[in-house]
């Protein structure tokens, strides 16, 4: 497994937003893409990333004391960039997939932007590193005890 890359097991049509996206407008990009993370991109440079989690967190809870067309207007203006985790940790496509999923492990995230120049290239999960490591298992050769 140190062998393999992330670039081999990372996701590299890499939805983002950009810091001004409103909450609303991030929420349904999630579900509508069935995603739970999200880079965000200002002029070409990765800036932060949101989750949905970031999202949820952030939305009005039903003990509000707010009406249905007050909490509307409120989320309408709430953007991203006052919920992103900024400076998120990166890694490039030729870091190890070991590395990857240490980092995730150790900061407890479930994703990595991958960066390549200065650019975001791609997007690393823990579902990502799952699927590596399940097709990975199925590809070894099973050991058949003699009896």
């Amino acid at each position: 497994m140190n062998t393999h890359k992330v670039v081999d097991w990372m996701t590299k049509d890499v939805i983002s937003i950009t810091p001004g996206t409103t909450l609303p407008e991030a929420t349904a990009l999630m579900r509508e893409k069935h995603i739970r993370r999200l880079p965000v991109v200002e002029n070409g440079h990765l800036v932060g990333i949101v989750t949905y989690g970031d999202l949820r967190k952030a939305s009005p809870s039903d003990a509000t004391g707010l009406s249905i067309h007050e909490i509307g207007y409120l989320l309408q203006r709430i953007s991203v960039e006052k919920l992103m985790t900024r400076k998120p940790f990166t890694v490039s496509p030729d870091t190890a997939l070991t590395e990857a999923a240490r980092l995730m492990l150790q900061h407890k995230i479930g994703a990595l932007p991958v960066m390549k120049d200065g650019g975001l290239v791609g997007i690393i999960t823990e579902s990502d590193i799952f699927r590596a490591f399940m097709r990975l298992l199925d590809e070894e050769p099973v050991a058949v005890a003699a009896v």
